[in-house]
């Protein structure tokens, strides 16, 4: 009888260690941890318009994502720039790396640079103002909101790629935080000025603080990790 008990014991204790097992596999009844943030909104700005240039851009979005816990990756402005004022060409789309992007809480914004854009098929992300969070999962206010900032400044076309030299779109390549200028901007809220865009909706009235406010926005931008 104690052989048994003794193995009914071990038949027992196999079990439990095959039910934790199970329990720790994908499917098996534990709940998988969420993605990493690669993607947030900025909850400030810096200067209206003057970022720095590209750098200052990317080294506010990596100084954001530190203080939230994210610093451990590379993170990069979704800001494009002209052939203005002696500046490169750079688009926005070329510099935030491949995909894919998860914003705060882990749900997935786009599997890669195509369906963040809608190369082949539009509306393939899934940016929307419950979606585009800032680095600590806040939400961004939005049309009906107040103060509304749903004003993304991208200096972008809807492909992610730098506008034409004709006029100023990127506020002087990120330098220029006055009353001249303009900055191309989305919509994070996908809704306002008849447009669903959430990178190229509509122009700036300039590129200082107040002309940022008057048409819904705070100098806010995209930023998403590259690794």
């Amino acid at each position: 009888m104690k052989n048994k008990g003794t193995i009914l014991m071990a038949a027992g204790v196999a079990a439990l260690l095959a039910s934790a097992v199970w329990a720790q596999q994908p499917g098996g009844g534990q709940q998988q941890p969420p993605e990493p943030m690669r993607f947030f909104v900025t909850s400030v700005g810096l200067d209206g318009g003057n970022l720095g240039g590209l750098e200052g851009a990317d080294a506010h979005c990596q100084s954001l994502a530190e203080a939230a816990g994210a610093g451990n990756r590379t993170w990069r402005a979704y800001l494009s720039t002209q052939a203005v004022h002696g500046g490169e060409v750079v688009n926005a789309r070329d510099r935030i790396g491949t995909g894919p992007w998860h914003n705060f809480n882990g749900v997935r914004i786009a599997a890669n640079v195509a369906d963040l854009h809608g190369d082949y098929e539009r509306d393939r992300n899934y940016l929307f103002k419950d979606t585009a969070l800032n680095e600590s999962g806040g939400v961004v206010n939005g049309r009906g909101d107040t103060p509304n900032i749903h004003d993304i400044m991208t200096g972008s076309d809807s492909l992610g790629r730098a506008l034409a030299t004709g006029e100023d779109r990127t506020c002087g390549n990120w330098t220029n935080n006055t009353a001249n200028g303009s900055a191309m901007l989305g919509h994070h809220d996908r809704s306002g000025g008849n447009t669903t865009s959430w990178n190229s909706a509509h122009a700036s009235r300039g590129c200082d603080v107040p002309s940022l406010n008057a048409t819904g926005g705070a100098g806010l931008f995209y930023c998403f990790a590259i690794d």
